[in-house]
């Protein structure tokens, strides 16, 4: 993190605390706080702040949602089930917890239960990216080639400029046999960055040959 950076952070966070203790039932200071302190690798103010959002408010959802990634993002994949569920209860139209339990689903490779909560969340946002990006995964991953293919389409069309995006379009078009359109997105996609597959190049450059 650059000073600049850091010194911006510590003065948001300063300024936050401030209003969390003059107002101590200010949910908005709360939950800014905690997203704060998270941006700052404060991960346990950040817990503390964000569960302290929820208590005053039970129906903030977004609280919840931030709670969740952090203990996703810690392994723990039943508490991240728990808020989001709880989001989704408090705020059924809520397509980032639907995105969040695909992933918590994905992860337990509840296949299934994870393409249903992709299409919810696309359902309520059909401009997610990274959204239709999971989709594809999980749908290759089941062997559903034709809807992966029209996922990663869609996934591409969102954020022409993600090199994951056209390494998933290639996968996906390798897998409907268009091998050649499956090369100019493998290339798109290491032009953008993206480490592609060793065994997925060969087994291209093999069809392609």
């Amino acid at each position: 993190m650059s000073e600049p950076v850091k010194e911006d952070l510590l003065k948001i966070i300063e300024e936050l605390e401030k209003k969390c203790e003059q107002n101590p039932e200010n949910v908005v200071a709360h939950h800014h706080l905690g997203l704060v302190y998270l941006k700052a690798g404060r991960i346990d103010e950040a817990i503390i702040s964000l569960e302290r959002a929820i208590k005053l408010d039970p129906l903030t959802g977004e609280s919840m949602i931030n709670l969740g990634a952090i203990y996703f993002g810690r392994g723990d994949l039943a508490k991240a089930r728990e808020l989001n569920e709880r989001a989704i209860k408090v705020q059924p139209e809520m397509a980032q917890a639907h995105a969040n339990m695909g992933l918590i689903w994905q992860q337990n490779s509840e296949l299934d239960k994870a393409i249903a909560a992709y299409e919810k969340a696309i359902q309520f946002n059909p401009k997610l990216a990274t959204v239709w990006m999971n989709l594809t995964s999980v749908l290759t991953m089941k062997g559903e080639d034709e809807r992966a293919l029209m996922a990663a389409r869609k996934g591409v069309e969102l954020e022409p400029e993600s090199a994951l995006a056209h390494n998933n379009l290639a996968v996906a078009l390798y897998f409907c046999a268009d091998y050649r359109e499956a090369e100019k997105h493998m290339e798109k996609a290491r032009e953008l960055g993206y480490s592609v597959d060793h065994n997925f190049a060969g087994r291209l450059a093999e069809k392609l040959a």
